[in-house]
C-alpha cells in the first residue's frame, strides 16, 4: 500500500464493501506517523526501516485520542497479541512500547472517523529517557563522565540554563521541568523557543524538559547543561550536571583527547 515513506495516511472507504479486505502498509523510517479515515477493517502495519544494519528491538507507539474503541495487536509468528492500551488512546499522551516483531494491526467499526497512531523504533531502552517507565527500565542515577561527554555529542538538544519551575504529573508518573534557557547549543526541533517579551533579556529562551517522578527534581539556583532526547514531541531528560562542573569534565577530557566532538565553549 506504502513504501519509503515515513507516515501515512489512507481511507477504508474503498475497501468497504469488503470487511475482510485487511490493507497493509509499509513504513521506511524510524519514527513518524498513521492516520486512517474511515476504519472499517483492518490495518496491517509493518515497519521496515531502510537502515538495515541498525537492529531495533523496541517499538513504542502513542495511540491518537479517537483510537478508543479500536484494537492494536501486535503479530508473532502468526499470531495476534492484544495490545494492552490501558486508557484507549482517550488522552493521545500515553506512550506504550513493546518488544520489536511485525506491525500492529488495527481493526475497527465502520463508522466515519479517523484512527492513528505515532510510532518510534529504539535501539536501546535506555535511550528513551523519562519513557523508560513503560520500558520498565527507569533509572534517576547521575551520569558518569563517559555517558556525559556521549551525551553532549549524541542528544537531540544540548541547552544551558535555569530550572524555574516544576510540575509533578502523579497520572504519567513523570515531571515537567520549566528551563530558562541563556544558550541552545542545538536541538533537533523547536521544542525551546526565544523570548520575545520586552522584559526578558534577546538572548533568553524557554521550554519543558520532562523526567521520571521518582528522581524528585526540585528549582535549584545555578545554571545547568540539559542534554536528553526528543519523543512523540516533548523533550526528555538525559544527563543535567550543573554547568561549572560539566566544564571541569569536558576540560580534563579535552586535555586527554578523550572527547568525541567539539563543544563549543564561551
Amino acid at each position: 500500500c506504502a513504501a519509503d515513506l515515513c507516515n501515512w495516511t489512507g481511507s477504508g472507504f474503498p475497501a468497504g464493501v469488503d470487511r475482510r479486505i485487511v490493507l497493509q502498509v509499509r513504513l521506511r523510517c524510524t519514527e513518524g506517523l498513521v492516520s486512517w479515515v474511515y476504519p472499517g477493517q483492518a490495518l496491517r502495519v509493518a515497519l521496515e526501516p531502510n537502515l538495515s544494519s541498525i537492529r531495533y528491538n523496541r517499538v513504542c507507539i502513542q495511540p491518537s485520542p479517537s483510537l478508543s474503541g479500536a484494537s492494536v495487536f501486535i503479530e508473532r509468528a502468526g499470531e495476534l497479541e492484544l495490545l494492552e492500551t490501558e486508557d484507549g488512546g482517550r488522552t493521545g499522551r500515553q506512550v506504550f512500547c513493546f518488544r520489536a516483531g511485525t506491525g500492529p494491526q488495527s481493526p475497527g467499526t465502520w463508522i466515519r472517523r479517523t484512527v492513528g497512531f505515532r510510532y518510534e523504533l529504539l535501539r536501546n531502552r535506555s535511550v528513551y529517557g523519562g519513557l523508560e517507565r513503560e520500558c520498565r527500565q527507569a533509572s534517576c542515577r547521575p551520569c558518569n563522565d563517559t555517558e556525559l561527554l556521549m551525551a553532549v555529542c549524541s542528544s537531540d538538544f544540548v541547552v544551558r540554563g535555569y530550572i524555574k519551575n516544576v510540575f509533578h504529573d502523579s497520572k504519567r508518573q513523570s515531571s515537567l521541568v520549566e528551563v530558562l534557557t541563556t544558550k541552545v547549543y542545538w536541538q533537533r526541533s523547536g521544542m525551546f523557543e526565544q523570548q520575545m517579551r520586552p522584559h526578558m533579556s534577546p538572548q533568553s529562551w524557554h521550554g519543558h524538559i520532562r523526567t521520571l517522578l521518582q528522581c524528585h527534581v526540585k528549582p535549584g539556583d545555578g545554571q545547568f547543561l540539559f542534554t536528553g532526547s526528543e519523543h512523540f514531541g516533548e523533550a526528555w531528560l538525559g544527563c543535567a550536571p550543573r554547568y561549572k562542573d560539566f566544564l571541569s569534565v569536558y576540560h580534563k577530557a579535552r586535555m586527554g583527547r578523550r572527547t568525541s566532538c567539539d563543544f563549543p565553549l564561551d
